[in-house]
């Protein structure tokens, strides 16, 4: 597969919490994606505020870390054509009260901020953040 045939996922906390992994799972697999790598893992302050070091400077930075750190999530690398871009459409607009039914941010989030999911917005920061957490030997 291409490089563009990757993206990179979160199940976040509060997904994660209210016992959602394997409906979103069922979801993207359903969906034409394969799972390439996957873990569940507790992220430290230290990781999340790695991981999320673009937006230090703005105001949502820390809560955001607070809530990355609340509870396990789950990481994985897809694979699928044109998988950045169709991941995105399959999880939804940030803000689950405007994403379209049937998205997996319209089915499992909460509000803007506990949105259920991550996703790459770009193959470069697809690789990026895989990368963050998947060495080389944890991928197929």
């Amino acid at each position: 597969m291409l490089i563009g045939d990757y993206t990179f996922a979160i199940i976040k906390p509060c997904a994660v919490q209210s016992g959602y992994i394997g409906d979103i799972l069922v979801d993207i697999l359903k969906q034409g994606f394969e799972i390439s790598a996957m873990k569940f893992l507790q992220l430290s302050k230290l990781q999340a505020r790695a991981f999320y070091a673009e937006h230090k400077e703005r105001p949502f930075f820390e809560p955001l870390v607070e809530y990355m750190t609340s509870y396990p999530v789950v990481a994985m690398i897809l694979k699928r054509e044109n998988a950045v871009e169709e991941f995105r459409r399959i999880i939804g607009t940030t803000d689950p009260s405007t994403a379209a039914e049937g998205t997996i941010r319209k089915k499992y989030a909460r509000c803007i901020r506990e949105n259920a999911i991550h996703g790459s917005d770009c193959v470069k920061n697809a690789a990026k953040e895989a990368d963050f957490f998947f060495s080389q030997f944890e991928r197929y």
